[in-house]
């Protein structure tokens, strides 16, 4: 039972950190990664979310804005990436 809800953490942490990487540096699969982020996000919420402590609640809750703002960027228009040229290469 608490052995989903820590791998689910485990793999939420992981997409989360790889999905503010992407958006740092206006990767061109931005959008396919936040996607990816709020559906494992989801997943988490929904197992911390089963769970009567405290963390487990506030978890829960963490994921589930994680979730919306990874759907937000995931259907957001792209900005334009620059050209190497202007990025000195």
């Amino acid at each position: 039972m608490m052995a989903r809800c820590i791998a689910l953490d485990m793999d939420c942490a992981a997409i989360c950190q790889l999905a503010s990487a992407a958006m740092a540096r206006d990767s061109e699969h931005v959008q396919a990664i936040c996607a990816l982020c709020a559906d494992i996000c989801d997943a988490c919420a929904d197992e911390c979310g089963k769970h009567t402590m405290d963390h487990c609640l506030a978890c829960a809750e963490a994921c589930r804005r994680c979730a919306q703002e990874c759907r937000r960027m995931a259907q957001s228009p792209r900005a334009t990436v620059r050209s190497t040229s202007e990025h000195g290469h």
